[in-house]
């Protein structure tokens, strides 16, 4: 039963309880977009802090700023965010913020590991110490079983292949200890990979859709990419925010694998991007010196070994039965019905 401190009055003498408070880090990007937009329909007050930039980086969350419900602060996850949660008081945090791009890890391995592990410690020091009663969402990704044999589950062993991956392992065990050290309900989400429109830009699912678009527009005719051989288990961000919101509903803290259970290659996704344009892609030659040609008999895709990993994950597909079972979730967005969705966007842009 909620306390009186979270009920009001209102007119006809019934208590209504009042709504949760939420902070979201990285709001402005492609999770913390779709997230915002998900806890304000259930009539939650958003928080959504967003780093200083020279250049709009608002462009996923303007149309949120009208919103009474939804607040804008400006800051960096790796300075201070005492002060921030001491402010809002929030019932739950979101920790979407992070330095997420995995080639780059191996050139700002530093910086990498004070945006992804040392800020999750700042932020998990500062619920021990202002409210402990406060959930926290830790965003964990896939990238920790680097090599492990796929399926992957929560009992995989973690073997990360990238400063990225190893920061994020700092994390997910900073996280873990601090649930068990101080009763915190503090959770992490081990999300496969998931895309969407609002994808950021050095993403290779990004580039290739907007890499297509651009050959329709006349503006490229091929697309540079690294491993085509690397699989993947995509599925799509609104699916995947979901399932953070219901892991901090649950009377317990759990750790969970989200997934859809299905890999494709860095190959089938242009397949599948160039098939929303009537191109058939047709690949000839190995290694560096294979190409993808369409029915035309024109080059659209060259490798190019600058988009190599110094250390490359092969191959990774999640096993999210656990999610299935004990939250009752399931993706619903398909493969194809993403990668549609996300060349229809990039094809209506001018």
């Amino acid at each position: 039963m909620a306390s009186i401190n979270n009920q009001k009055t209102n007119d006809m003498g019934k208590t209504k309880a009042k709504p949760k408070i939420s902070l979201i880090t990285g709001v402005g990007g492609q999770d913390g977009s779709y997230l915002a937009e998900l806890l304000l329909s259930k009539n939650y007050i958003v928080h959504g802090l967003l780093r200083h930039c020279s250049v709009n980086n608002k462009q996923r969350i303007q149309h949120l700023e009208s919103n009474k419900n939804f607040y804008l602060h400006y800051g960096d996850v790796t300075q201070s965010i005492l002060a921030l949660i001491s402010e809002i008081k929030p019932h739950e945090i979101y920790n979407l913020a992070a330095q997420s791009f995995v080639k780059a890890s191996f050139d700002i391995p530093r910086y990498t590991f004070d945006s992804n592990a040392t800020s999750v410690l700042d932020i998990l020091e500062s619920i021990r110490v202002l409210d402990p009663k406060i959930k926290l969402y830790q965003a964990s990704t896939s990238e920790l079983f680097g090599d492990a044999p796929p399926p992957q589950n929560e009992l995989t062993p973690f073997r990360p292949r990238s400063p990225y991956a190893i920061s994020k392992l700092a994390s997910y065990w900073s996280v873990c200890n601090y649930r068990e050290a101080y009763n915190l309900f503090a959770v992490n989400g081990i999300l496969f990979n998931h895309e969407s429109p609002r994808r950021g830009d050095c993403f290779v699912t990004k580039k290739i859709c907007r890499g297509v678009s651009d050959i329709v527009k006349g503006t490229i005719n091929f697309i540079e990419l690294g491993n085509l051989n690397a699989k993947r288990d995509w599925g799509h961000a609104r699916d995947y925010v979901n399932c953070m919101w219901m892991m901090l509903q649950q009377d317990t803290p759990q750790d969970f694998v989200i997934s859809t259970g299905v890999s494709k290659s860095v190959r089938e996704f242009v397949e599948e991007a160039f098939d929303k344009i009537d191109l058939k892609i047709i690949w000839k030659g190995a290694g560096l010196d294979e190409v993808g040609i369409d029915q035309h008999s024109i080059t659209r895709i060259k490798v190019n070994p600058v988009y190599f990993r110094p250390t490359e994950v092969e191959f990774l597909e999640g096993n999210s039965s656990k999610a299935q079972n004990i939250l009752n979730w399931k993706p619903s967005i398909s493969f194809r019905d993403m990668v549609e969705e996300m060349m229809s966007v990039e094809l209506m842009e001018e």
